[in-house]
């Protein structure tokens, strides 16, 4: 619609907009003008409305557990037992027989007692017969670090966790030649263990696929 410099509207745009009239310009061309620019300008409702804001609430679900922080030392005394904080931060040993996880035989997986990082499980568990839990591998390689340990004067490789930066024990070269060779002796003090039953509902769903049942090797059709 062509705006008409003799109505009212005219000189209410311009005082409005601050804009000077074009009078060598034709009419059409400034209609054209106006309407651009009335197209372009915000409207009151738009000027006073915020912008959304964005949602950043992580969506989690059973099969991922939920990512938290990792405490600092004071929290740590706060939330461990003197015997958990002193194995995982002062790379203590608890007693052998007498630990939570030595004996234990459900199936479940065993996880960072800081981190919460999924660590072994029971389907690479065996019997030390040294009084902690033993096993032949790590659920991820990525998620144990190695580091030299000459104390007491021994040589031996100390286990620890990366995420939660925690002591874990110390692996061997005495365990099953048949699981590899390995055996990571670990003190139950370092560890949360997680049912099989009770790992969806925990967070852990994914790692179910350790418990299914490996599909027998077809045999060769003999001709």
């Amino acid at each position: 619609m062509m705006l008409d410099k003799s109505s009212k509207a005219y000189p209410l745009f311009i005082m409005q907009h601050n804009l000077k009239p074009l009078m060598h310009v034709n009419s059409t061309f400034f209609a054209v003008a106006l309407v651009a620019t009335a197209c372009f300008l915000p409207s009151n409702n738009l000027m006073s409305e915020e912008p959304a804001a964005k949602d950043k609430t992580v969506k989690t679900t059973a099969e991922t557990p939920v990512k938290k922080p990792i405490p600092t030392d004071a929290e740590l005394k706060k939330m461990l037992t003197p015997e958990q904080y002193a194995v995982t931060r002062e790379n203590a040993t608890e007693r052998p027989f007498t630990n939570e996880f030595w004996k234990n035989n459900k199936e479940g997986i065993y996880v960072d007692i800081i981190s919460g990082e999924a660590l072994f499980s029971s389907k690479d568990k065996f019997d030390t017969e040294c009084g902690w839990p033993g096993f032949s591998k790590p659920i991820n390689d990525d998620e144990i670090a190695k580091l030299s340990d000459k104390s007491h004067g021994m040589d031996r490789s100390e286990v620890r966790s990366k995420t939660g930066n925690a002591h874990l024990g110390h692996v061997f070269n005495d365990g099953p030649v048949e699981k590899g060779g390995l055996r990571y002796c670990i003190n139950s003090a370092s560890l949360r263990f997680i049912a099989k039953d009770k790992m969806k509902e925990a967070g852990y769903g994914k790692l179910l696929y350790l418990f299914e049942a490996e599909k027998p090797k077809e045999q060769p059709k003999s001709k």
